[in-house]
């Protein structure tokens, strides 16, 4: 009896650890301009072809200082294109490789131009410079200037490290050596004083193509000091060569599995009909997509999105403009915007450009309130819609639905389903937390407390049983948010309540959260950046500079509130630039460099570029999370399979180790 005691209890500590371990990992969706019509048709025009660009998709690879693009995704009116179908051929994805520059200028040393192709939102590296059949990504292009000591170790990213073996007593040369994985892969002596300072790593036998160049490094400085070795590196050129690929006229991407590789350009389009189907997200290849909005039969609503889920930085930007121009949610990807009611709140305008100036006046933000529905569609119970208000580019909810003055940050709005047992704690985010206390024995009322921090805020029984008013609803009303009462805070619609011999359980169906306590007031004489001329009338709100706004060729100039106008490198005579803003995955910022399509890792120096001696910079996977880790604005809470509240690992974990630990002793003691 003991030992089937024992055994049991392992079991499910086993399933404690199981269940408490598993994590989800974030997510950014990148999304191109959107498509509205009466049908596919109607959409394409009398032209007949709809394409996409990089000047209008933000994940597709572009170099603005160069103006260099090079893939499209066009729709064409082929047969059997109609309503919401696209015909066979229909759907044509082509890229082509182009010549851009190396971040590092330096022509004399070999540093002028590359081959590049974007392909499927990412950039690559052709084997052969004119043919678009072999391919590497590129993981590091960078002008950076870093400082390694002798006997450390400079983390590239994706397994691929530089170290620093020696150098020479005169401090003119260094031995620098090329690792993937932890292995040898090729080494140099390279001398700064009256030498070559450039290093190509040229190898064999890649994807059977050889003298393939696969590492460019430039030393700038070597010294050889009392106390330490350092050379100094700026310039630093790499492509993953381990994971290059071959592409065959027979290969399937997605939906797109007819393939023609013609030297540089690469064509894929699909040799079945595609169809947009409604309220769905359609994979066409590579994490790109086509979401197309909950509508009737007689509307067609969608855009093409990348979808992106690696840990990292990512530059979401709007539109390329050349003068006077204006961006609203379907050309600046960045703008909040509601598919499925097709509601955007936010727009941002240049006018009266003076060569690369903008006059006082001349920048505009405005944003103002609308209603979209909640995920959780009830009408009957009080989930139609909500008042929303998009501002720089995050979801916010008005405390007074027609006044856009006091906002909250929008947390969670979801209609997934969570289980979550007595004593368990559901994680809301931003803090927020709601902890099931107790289910009634009949199995009709489950008591729910809200709490913020850890500390109390608010708790109800809630009854779910036949004939009650409440509906198995309860609005969390809160007084005094930035002096207004009577704030909803936080809606809960419980689904079930269930009383076993074993769990007592209550199933949640419907969640709706503002981040209250960080709430804001806006006032008139409130400045966001550069933009301070604050207006606010009713629902809607209105800001402008007071002064001239110089778009600096070269750089990111802020606008407000993490949005940025990025401006290429041009002659007097030529102006192009974009707005963006910027979205982290994970629990490190990593440096995007070059990266329009936020890929690249860079590796990670201290403030004096400088690594660390006892730093190990690792490039973040794509499964890792941290414990407890909140979801972010837009995202439900972690739940496993089952729907159930993802808790914290690490006490799981050790909880469980220590039972099994404890099961062992009693089994081999009893034996």
């Amino acid at each position: 009896m003991k030992r089937f005691l024992a055994v049991t209890l392992a079991a499910l500590m086993l399933l404690t650890v199981v269940a408490s371990a598993a994590t989800t990992p974030d997510a950014v969706e990148i999304r191109g301009p959107v498509y509205n019509g009466s049908n596919i048709e109607s959409i394409l025009g009398d032209n007949g072809t709809l394409t996409i660009g990089a000047t209008q998709f933000a994940a597709f690879y572009y170099d603005i200082d160069d103006n260099v693009t090079t893939e499209t995704l066009s729709i064409k009116d082929v047969p059997g294109t109609k309503d919401n179908v696209i015909g066979e051929g229909g759907l044509v994805y082509q890229t082509k490789i182009q010549q851009v520059a190396y971040e590092y200028e330096n022509a004399a040393a070999g540093w002028d131009n590359y081959s590049l192709m974007g392909f499927f939102a990412d950039k690559y590296i052709p084997l052969k410079p004119t043919k678009a059949d072999k391919l590497a990504k590129l993981v590091l292009d960078s002008d950076d200037k870093y400082t390694i000591r002798t006997g450390e170790t400079l983390d590239l990213g994706q397994g691929y490290t530089l170290e620093a073996k020696q150098v020479d007593v005169d401090g003119e040369k260094v031995w620098l050596q090329f690792n993937k994985d932890g292995e040898f892969v090729d080494d140099e002596i390279i001398e700064v004083g009256n030498g070559d300072s450039t290093w190509d790593v040229e190898l064999d036998d890649i994807q059977d193509e050889d003298d393939v160049v696969v590492l460019k490094v430039h030393v700038n400085q070597v010294f050889q000091g009392a106390v330490d070795s350092i050379a100094q590196i700026e310039g630093l050129w790499l492509i993953d060569y381990g994971n290059a690929m071959t592409i065959e006229s027979d290969d399937e991407f997605g939906e797109l599995n007819d393939v023609s590789i013609n030297g540089d350009t690469l064509t894929i389009s699909n040799e079945d009909t595609f169809t947009l189907t409604r309220d769905s997200e359609e994979e066409i290849a590579q994490g790109m997509f086509f979401k197309t909005a909950d509508t009737s039969s007689n509307v067609l609503r969608f855009y093409l999105m990348k979808q992106i889920t690696e840990p990292g930085t990512y530059q979401i930007r709007g539109q390329v403009a050349s003068g006077d121009a204006s961006w609203d949610a379907t050309s600046f990807a960045g703008f909040y915007y509601d598919i499925n009611d097709n509601v955007q709140t936010e727009s941002l305008s240049v006018s009266g450009l003076n060569g690369n100036v903008i006059p006082d006046g001349g920048l505009v933000y405005q944003t103002a309130v609308k209603n979209v529905d909640y995920e959780y569609d009830n009408a009957a119970a009080g989930w139609d819609q909500y008042p929303v208000i998009g501002f720089f580019a995050e979801e916010y909810i008005p405390l007074k639905a027609n006044s856009a003055d006091k906002l909250a940050k929008l947390i969670l709005d979801s209609d997934d389903k969570y289980t979550i047992r007595t004593g368990e704690t559901l994680d809301l985010g931003q803090g927020y937390t709601l902890e099931a206390k107790q289910v009634d024995v009949d199995g009709e009322k489950v008591w729910l407390q809200f709490n913020k921090d850890g500390e109390f805020v608010d708790d109800e029984i809630i009854s779910v049983g036949t004939g009650n008013n409440s509906g198995g609803n309860w609005d969390v009303e809160l007084d005094d948010i930035q002096d207004e009462d009577d704030v909803v805070v936080l809606k809960v619609h419980v689904n079930q309540v269930f009383q076993g011999a074993v769990d007592s359980i209550a199933q949640i169906e419907g969640l709706w959260l503002i981040d209250y306590a960080n709430a804001m007031t806006i006032e008139s004489d409130d400045e966001f950046g550069e933009l301070n001329d604050v207006s606010i009338n009713g629902n809607s709100l209105r800001i402008s500079n007071e002064d001239t706004f110089t778009l600096t060729r070269d750089s990111d100039e802020t606008i407000g509130q993490g949005m940025s106008f990025k401006i290429a490198d041009t002659p007097a005579s030529e102006l192009r630039y974009y707005p963006f803003v910027e979205k982290t995955l994970g629990n490190e910022t990593i440096a995007p460099g070059n990266n329009t399509s936020g890929n690249i890792t860079e590796p990670v120096v201290d403030d004096n570029n400088t690594i660390d001696d006892n730093t190990t910079t690792e490039t973040p996977v794509d499964n890792e999370s941290t414990p407890g880790e909140t979801p972010v604005e837009g995202e439900t809470p972690a739940t496993n399979d089952t729907g159930t509240e993802k808790g914290t690992p690490g006490f799981g974990f050790v909880f469980g180790l220590v039972g099994l630990l404890a099961v062992v002793y009693l089994v081999r003691r009893n034996n």
